[in-house]
């Protein structure tokens, strides 16, 4: 069984979900952003969503680079490994998306492992906001491309705004 809480944060609302062996989604919640739950998810928060919601919340502070969360995403396999190239990129850093399907060993799937970046339902944790442009600017984000800006200030990461390539 998966459990879901949305817990409010100075970020804005988040959607958390876990099963038995981790973390299954962890999503910007909004009016226009609603969380995406599944048919077999039943709403209440858990001991593993309460550390996520608290982790999360001590990363919004400033006072958290890495996350210790058991992680249980929902994928195909190449999904898998794009997110686990995902987890190896630093806070504060960012890849672009061929930086990202090189390091798959894959040069001609940055079209694919950007899908599987967009697929991703473990936000923050599954760092996928630190993937940019090649040209540093901030491209998809599903919790929308402010949130991707306000996370990569706050872990002090360079990107290019898209009002500085006028």
């Amino acid at each position: 069984m998966t459990n879901y809480e949305i817990y409010p944060t100075g970020f804005g609302d988040v959607g958390i979900a876990a099963d038995e062996r981790g973390l299954v989604a962890l999503e910007f919640h909004s009016g226009d952003r609603p969380l995406r739950l599944e048919p077999d998810w039943q709403r209440g928060s858990t001991a593993l969503t309460d550390a996520a919601a608290r982790q999360l919340e001590e990363y919004f502070a400033g006072a958290r680079r890495d996350f210790d969360l058991p992680l249980n995403p929902r994928g195909t396999e190449f999904q898998r490994r794009v997110w686990d190239a995902l987890l190896r990129i630093p806070y504060g850093e960012t890849r672009s998306y061929r930086q990202q399907a090189g390091s798959l060993g894959n040069l001609k799937a940055i079209r694919a492992v950007a899908r599987a970046n967009g697929a991703n339902r473990i936000a923050v944790v599954i760092p996928c906001h630190r993937v940019i442009g090649a040209d540093g600017t901030l491209t998809g984000y599903a919790g929308g491309l402010d949130m991707k800006a306000r996370l990569l200030t706050l872990e002090g990461a360079r990107f290019v705004q898209q009002a500085e390539l006028l």
